[in-house]
């Protein structure tokens, strides 16, 4: 145990001055697994003297430029390749995904798709692939009810029609990859050419 900076270690029977600092991290609700016995109460207030919150990456999207360009540097020199150029289209695809696993989800995608690049611009390939095969990159439900999503007709009480699914997916897949088509088409698991239909479509309809 310690005693503000004295160290008394087991089995020794004497103290010691130290100096040291630890800095802990960790993605679990501590104040509640206190409570719940999960974790000792007295390590808890030892070690949250100062305390910083860091928010998910899913709400700081501003840093994915930087941390892709980290990510792009050490996978390379890792990998003893040549830093890839990343496509114009990265950025958008990326902050149109949850990241459920955080920064190091992204740090791995990263790292994915520079292994397996060859030469020239790095590819989306990787990046598509990986994000059609999650399902966490929409949102597992959607409500449709007068408190629903922004643009989702009023239809509380009744059963969305498929035209009305439609439109809203169209529309929040759009949002999300701000207006690039190719992106959307992506999300959705279709072709740009079918989505450019589907708004020609909506378009003629309005």
């Amino acid at each position: 145990p310690d005693r503000g900076r004295d160290i008394l270690s087991s089995g020794v029977g004497q103290t010691r001055k130290s100096n040291a600092r630890i800095i802990a991290a960790t993605n679990r609700d501590l104040h509640r697994l206190v409570p719940a016995m999960k974790f000792r109460e007295d390590l808890y207030y030892r070690l949250c003297s100062i305390q910083i919150q860091i928010p998910p990456l899913r709400e700081r999207l501003d840093d994915i430029p930087l941390l892709v360009d980290h990510f792009l540097d050490i996978s390379a020199r890792s990998l003893k390749k040549k830093k890839p150029t990343p496509p114009i289209e990265l950025i958008p695809l990326l902050s149109s995904y949850f990241f459920p696993g955080n920064i190091r989800e992204l740090k791995a995608m990263v790292f994915d798709a520079v292994a397996k690049h060859r030469s020239g611009v790095l590819s989306l390939k990787s990046f598509k692939e990986y994000i059609k095969n999650k399902s966490e990159y929409v949102d597992s439900t959607i409500s449709f009810n007068n408190t629903g999503a922004p643009g989702m007709p009023d239809i509380s009480g009744r059963f969305p029609t498929l035209k009305e699914i439609d439109t809203f997916l169209v529309s929040e897949a759009l949002k999300r990859s701000n207006g690039n088509q190719g992106i959307a088409a992506s999300m959705l698991g279709i072709t740009r050419q079918a989505l450019n239909s589907r708004l020609k479509r909506t378009k003629k309809e309005q």
